[in-house]
């Protein structure tokens, strides 16, 4: 089948009339981008290992078309690549790559803000991101227990700051970008509090929540961005601290696809 009629094949799913069948689409659809994002990220397949329909069919228990649609979105996102003799390749990224998407997301992160603090109306609207705040403050003494909890706070800080900007166009750009090994909110937030000055880190970025936070209410647009771009900056210094030991580095999700030496 070609790639146009593969394309067909899917939308004619999601624009079916049966209800019933498009919601089970989507869904099984959605869980296979997931699986299948699971197991780039942890290692499973090689870089420039072709992925085919076929083997993932047997290995994920699914049929060809959810695969097909998670291959298509993961090579949208950038995990994978075309293959010039067909199908996908299992794609690598270099540290360079690291640096210019965190970079990237550091100045979209910073644009969000300023929209925020310039586009509030009123002090109510940051109820949500005050509230997830407060519930990081009492567990930002985090140890192995607590992190997960801590992760998931963050990164719905993040997606509600994002949120405040009112700009679709910022949402969907943020949201590629936050696909890729490393560059999103909590990709290192994680990392073990025995990596060197993790802990240190970790403390610094809550109180810059609360800059960005005192910045956006206050209606300071250029202070809230400045502020922002600074906190992103953070999470390369984490991944700097976890370079330094191969231990740390081999524990953390997706670094399978990365060339240290780039």
């Amino acid at each position: 089948m070609s790639g146009c009629h593969k394309r067909v094949k899917i939308v004619a799913m999601f624009d079916s009339p049966d209800p019933a069948r498009r919601l089970e689409f989507v869904s099984q659809a959605g869980r296979t981008v997931l699986i299948l994002r699971e197991l780039l990220l942890r290692g499973e397949f090689k870089v420039g290992e072709r992925l085919s329909e076929l083997s993932l069919v047997s290995r994920l228990g699914v049929s060809r078309t959810p695969i097909r649609f998670a291959l298509d979105r993961l090579s949208h996102e950038g995990l994978l690549e075309a293959s010039p003799s067909g199908g996908f390749l299992v794609r690598a990224f270099t540290l360079d790559d690291i640096w210019d998407a965190l970079e990237m997301r550091a100045s979209l992160e910073g644009i969000s803000a300023r929209r925020a603090a310039e586009r509030l109306t009123q002090d109510s609207e940051l109820g949500t991101l005050r509230q997830l705040q407060s519930q990081m403050d009492r567990i930002v003494q985090a140890d192995l227990d607590t992190f997960t909890q801590y992760v998931k706070l963050n990164e719905t800080f993040h997606f509600e700051l994002m949120r405040l900007a009112r700009s679709p166009m910022l949402e969907r750009s943020l949201n590629h970008l936050n696909t890729l090994p490393f560059a999103g909110p909590s990709k290192l937030v994680f990392v073990r509090m025995s990596v060197p000055r993790a802990s240190e880190l970790l403390i610094q970025g809550h109180r810059e929540h609360h800059g960005i936070i005192d910045a956006i209410a206050s209606r300071q647009p250029t202070q809230a961005e400045t502020l922002t771009r600074e906190h992103v900056a953070l999470t390369r210094r984490n991944l700097e601290a976890v370079l330094e030991k191969a231990e740390f580095w081999r524990e953390v999700p997706g670094a399978q696809l990365i060339r240290r030496s780039s």
